[in-house]
């Protein structure tokens, strides 16, 4: 397994997860993405805040980072974190456990960046996914509409987020 940032070229690629991810989604009758625009996924590259899990050389997952998020997590957002955004497995690998993979990864992350909590939210109330989210370490915070919803990616218009934090213990 091998962790890096996304390049330019990987776009074509992140769009195709974003498309299984979203299907996957609306097959459930849950709260799916929107089509997220090129700008924004060339950003968090140009940033290196857009990254990629390999699996014997393939990609296998992918998810975006960020260390502010205030539209979402409003006053909680002072606190030193990383936000996890959008992953998104390839269906071939799905079932390895690679949130907990990312998991790791985000908690070495915030101890070389000097950051206390780990973040994530999702739209609309997944069971399954408060399940597993909860069992890879999070405290599930509850669900809560937010207040301003500008800004955000269409799917926020859509229902309640649900809040997950763990705290890193270096």
């Amino acid at each position: 397994m091998e962790i890096r940032n996304s390049v330019i070229e990987d776009i074509p690629l992140i769009f195709e997860f974003y498309a299984k991810a979203t299907a996957l989604m609306k097959s459930k009758n849950q709260v799916s993405w929107p089509t997220f625009s090129q700008e924004l996924i060339k950003t968090e590259i140009k940033e290196n805040r857009q990254w990629k899990l390999f699996i014997d050389g393939k990609v296998a997952c992918i998810w975006a980072t960020t260390q502010s998020d205030e539209l979402i997590w409003g006053a909680k957002n002072r606190d030193p974190s990383v936000y996890i955004h959008r992953i998104a497995t390839h269906p071939n690998f799905a079932g390895q456990g690679l949130v907990g993979k990312i998991v790791s990864w985000a908690d070495q992350y915030c101890i070389k960046h000097g950051l206390k909590y780990v973040r994530l939210d999702t739209v609309g109330k997944n069971e399954g996914l408060i399940k597993h989210y909860q069992k890879n370490g999070f405290d599930f915070l509850g669900m809560f509409n937010l207040e301003d919803v500008n800004g955000l990616p269409d799917h926020y218009t859509k229902g309640g987020v649900c809040l997950f934090e763990r705290e890193v213990k270096s």
